[in-house]
């Protein structure tokens, strides 16, 4: 099993779909809590344009909503980004405050190994981990990347 992640901003719909096709991605997790983006930019990651074209391709499609933060987690985020003006899509780190109620709300109490064992059941070898910001370690899928790598199987995880 091989895991990747992957954001949209910045990225234009072909070029979106073109990593996950060179990159042989057979299963989307998506990490976010809302799965819309505002603005018609991104509009072919919303929900149900996202889902129709990964099935043109073949790729299965899971929503991992206990991975996504909190609003209360992202309220944090955000003012961290406001404390730095800085907007959400030039962030290019997480402030140390999400990370520790991220890692405290949702990494220590996730089920991993039954995540893995799901993951399994669909069959499931190339993963990719999706959320919006361009720069994984601007988004929580980092720590999420950063918790499969320390895992008694030591996933491999690659940015796209």
């Amino acid at each position: 099993m091989e895991f990747y992640t992957i954001g949209v901003y910045n990225s234009s719909e072909a070029n979106f779909y073109q990593k996950l096709i060179e990159n042989k991605i057979d299963t989307f997790c998506d990490i976010r809590q809302r799965r819309g983006v505002r603005g018609s930019k991104y509009s072919f990651v919303n929900s149900k344009q996202l889902q129709s074209k990964l099935q043109n391709h073949n790729i299965k499609y899971i929503h991992s909503l206990d991975l996504a933060p909190t609003k209360e987690i992202r309220a944090l985020q955000k003012e961290a980004d406001l404390n730095n003006s800085e907007l959400k899509r030039n962030r290019r780190s997480l402030g140390q405050v999400f990370i520790n109620e991220y890692n405290n709300q949702i990494i220590n109490t996730f089920n991993f190994n039954q995540f893995i064992i799901d993951l399994e059941n669909l069959n499931a070898n190339k993963i990719v981990l999706f959320c919006v910001e361009e720069d994984h370690k601007a988004c929580h899928r980092s720590l999420v990347a950063e918790k499969l790598s320390s895992m008694e199987y030591q996933f491999q995880v690659k940015n796209i």
